[in-house]
């Protein structure tokens, strides 16, 4: 589907391992590409083994070009925050490092507040057990990861990671946001 007379915007979300965030957000409707790459450090070019180290700052996150007439920031907010766990510190599952925080990278002051207030609009509704502890920073650059990390799941679905932990993950997703998705 290709959007013609709408601009695309641009969402950035880190959570955990991209191989997983990539393969749901690419099944929802309005979302045009989706790519992986790492956000939010201080190393220049970073290449995957670098950020597996956790001493680049970055996080494994996902750059998503959407159009908002058929979904809006605020339904990536909510499939973002529903779909991992932002209630732990720099880890998700069994991956743990800062490479892994949840955090949300904003490309304008609209995109930080509605963050900002639909984050603690869970938190004042105790949604979660604990305090969301998602980040929420300013995209100051977003490096595309190596290109057998794009379309992951789809390339590899008969691996044992992708059957163990992603495609539970989309069944789980097609319970909980069946409107919001493309199939």
């Amino acid at each position: 589907m290709s959007v013609e007379n709408n601009k695309l915007e641009v969402a950035v979300f880190g959570g955990g391992c991209f191989w997983c965030t990539e393969a749901i957000f690419r099944r929802l409707r309005g979302v045009e590409s989706v790519e992986s790459g790492y956000a939010g450090g201080h190393t220049d070019k970073p290449a995957y083994e670098q950020v597996s180290m956790g001493n680049t700052g970055h996080a494994e996150a996902i750059k998503i070009e959407f159009d908002s007439a058929q979904i809006k920031y605020s339904d990536l907010l909510n499939f973002f925050l529903s779909t991992h766990d932002p209630t732990t510190l720099n880890r998700q599952g069994n991956d743990i490092g800062e490479q892994y925080r949840s955090v949300i990278f904003y490309t304008n002051e609209e995109q930080k507040q509605q963050a900002q207030e639909f984050i603690k609009k869970l938190d004042d509704e105790g949604v979660f057990d604990d305090p969301i502890v998602t980040e929420v920073a300013p995209l100051t650059k977003f490096w595309p990861a190596e290109s057998y990390h794009q379309r992951y799941y789809e390339l590899n679905e008969s691996k044992s990671y992708c059957q163990f932990v992603i495609s539970p993950k989309i069944a789980k997703l097609r319970a909980k946001f069946g409107p919001l998705l493309k199939e």
